[in-house]
């Protein structure tokens, strides 16, 4: 029976700390679901669509890779995909505080799901989205911190004149 792992977010936009999990995490499962939580609370930056198709781009050709978005908890998702795994990337302590609750949460709720927590790569590891963003909307250079496409489709958003 294949392992197949959820890999959960916001990915708004997707960094290439998170590519390096998704491909590290082919290491250790066969087949990572990519999956895009749609959070109305949060007015990403980028469209659902638009944070779906940086994926795709990004592992084009790799059937192991399955991109999809969900609503409401993330356990609840899983269940729906018959995994039985949560990938998350961690990069600082802060995030090992905060996916702590998160991973205890999950198996409250959800006793035979468990969360594996990955160590970011340490080239990446002070990468987030949220600085990304920061640093494309105040004009700094954002290659090397995101795909080559994500670094484009902020340059024509921002063109545009689009938050």
């Amino acid at each position: 029976m294949a392992q197949v792992a959820i890999y959960p977010g916001s990915f708004d936009p997707i960094t290439s700390g998170h590519l390096g999990i998704i491909e590290r995490g082919l290491y250790v499962f066969d087949k990572l679901i990519v999956a895009v939580a749609i959070n109305a609370r949060k007015g990403p930056f980028f469209t659902l669509e638009e944070r779906l198709g940086f994926i795709e781009r990004s592992f084009e050709g790799n059937d192991r890779v399955v991109v999809d978005s969900f609503t409401g908890l993330t356990v609840d998702y899983v269940r729906t995909k018959g995994a039985n795994v949560i990938l998350r990337g961690l990069r600082a302590v802060a995030d090992f505080e905060y996916e702590l609750q998160m991973a205890n949460l999950n198996r409250k709720l959800a006793p035979g799901i468990e969360t594996l927590l990955m160590m970011t790569g340490e080239e990446y590891f002070f990468v987030s989205s949220q600085n990304v963003k920061e640093i494309a909307l105040l004009g700094g250079d954002i290659q090397g911190l995101v795909p080559p496409h994500v670094v484009e489709a902020f340059r024509e958003k921002l063109e545009r004149g689009e938050p």
